[in-house]
């Protein structure tokens, strides 16, 4: 039977049409060209016949328990880790009893129910929220740039709550108290977002590779002007920018929790509801536009969720590197490519990825307490070369 045709000359979708789809689960589209070409193809490998990337019930559901068993046994073993040991049956008998529960033992050491809901458990919360913050970062941004080596940190998010962060410290800013280096570095990074997009925005219209151009050059300068003001501080104000940098969640309480919660809920929301137009931008920004998406309100929408939740996840915690490009990547290898599963399975990757990298920050070596941004990178590093490599082999390159 001839295919019947639409009016743009193109064939109809077929119902029965699934994308060409590589073992390890990425479709074969997913490439690194990061937007059409300049005559207004579509991506390579897309075509506006290419239906939405399939979702696998099966497989879905097996990593999505695989992630919620890991991040309830993570929680609960970091926990009662520390110097002061609590039993992971004396953890879960805290919890119960304060929700109401006279059941499971209570922790036997005089100070063990205090450190537990002082210290350990507002750091648990923080950890799995500023995960799930930046891995979902992180799989919104590659899905607006359609390429898996995109991270927060293009937009500038990072490196603007750097230098606003560094600012204060260097001056001794107290207007708001002990949240004043937080609410500056929360600033910071919306502030070079959104510079970012407006020097990279010409004729009501943004490119994505001017996009990231943009994102280098304000990355570039903020740099300088952390180690402006690196130079410039004493050398308490030194100290505590490199710890700031490093990243930490030694010291959170609950207060802090209060305010990064919200955030963080409201940007994983917010990509949720733009998960299906990610899906139908990664067939092409001309398609998407033929299938009734605004591609470049779609652009703002993104930018704008992506730079509340790195925000949020930096403020207080410092730079976390590699979350937004490790976790997402790795969910789309386990599950595929279609947002509306990924985003929420990133959300969850990210927050067992980190509980895990602060047991080893807390734990690893004795009376210390790592920077985990540190652990982070050495587990991103090579992570991001073979990723590198992997693509290359796999899609031919960039050229």
């Amino acid at each position: 039977m001839t295919p019947t045709t639409r009016a743009s000359g193109s064939p109809a979708v077929s119902p029965t049409a699934r994308p060409p789809v590589r073992p390890d689960g990425d479709s074969v589209a997913s490439t690194l060209t990061p937007g059409p070409d300049p005559d207004g193809a579509s991506r390579p490998g897309r075509t506006s016949d290419t239906p939405l990337p399939p979702v696998r019930p099966a497989r879905t559901a097996a990593v999505t328990a695989g992630l919620v068993v890991a991040l309830s046994v993570l929680a609960v073993v970091s926990a009662g880790s520390g110097q002061l040991h609590v039993p992971p049956a004396e953890v879960v008998g805290s919890l119960l009893h304060h929700a109401g529960l006279d059941v499971g033992p209570t922790p036997a050491h005089p100070n063990g129910d205090a450190a537990l809901w002082t210290i350990r458990f507002p750091r648990v919360a923080m950890a799995a929220l500023v995960g799930a913050a930046l891995a979902t970062a992180g799989a919104v941004m590659q899905g607006v740039f359609g390429n898996p080596l995109a991270e927060p940190g293009v937009v500038g998010v990072s490196s603007g709550s750097a230098v606003a962060a560094s600012v204060t410290i260097v001056l001794g800013l107290t207007a708001l108290g002990p949240w004043t280096t937080a609410a500056a570095a929360f600033a910071g990074g919306l502030a070079a977002t959104f510079l970012v997009y407006g020097l990279a925005r010409s004729a009501g219209r943004t490119e994505v590779v001017t996009l990231v151009l943009t994102g280098v050059a304000v990355n570039a300068v903020c740099g300088a002007g952390l180690a402006l003001t690196t130079f410039l501080g004493d050398t308490q104000a030194r100290e505590q920018i490199v710890f700031w940098q490093l990243g930490s969640f030694n010291g959170t309480r609950w207060a802090y929790v209060a305010v990064v919660a919200p955030l963080v809920a409201v940007g994983v929301i917010g990509a949720l509801l733009l998960a299906r137009r990610l899906d139908l931008l990664s067939l092409g920004e001309r398609s998407a536009r033929h299938l009734g998406v605004d591609v470049e309100r779609l652009r703002v929408l993104s930018i704008v969720v992506v730079a509340v939740l790195t925000a949020a996840g930096v403020a207080f915690c410092g730079i976390i590197a590699f979350v937004g490009l490790v976790v997402p990547h790795l969910i789309r290898m386990a599950v595929g490519p279609a947002h509306r599963v990924l985003v929420p399975l990133s959300a969850l990757g990210g927050a067992v990825l980190l509980l895990a990298a602060d047991l080893v920050a807390r734990t690893a070596v004795g009376y210390a307490d790592l920077p985990i941004g540190m652990l982070t990178a050495l587990v991103g590093g090579p992570f991001f070369f073979w990723l590198i490599r992997r693509t290359r082999r796999t899609a031919g390159g960039w050229a």
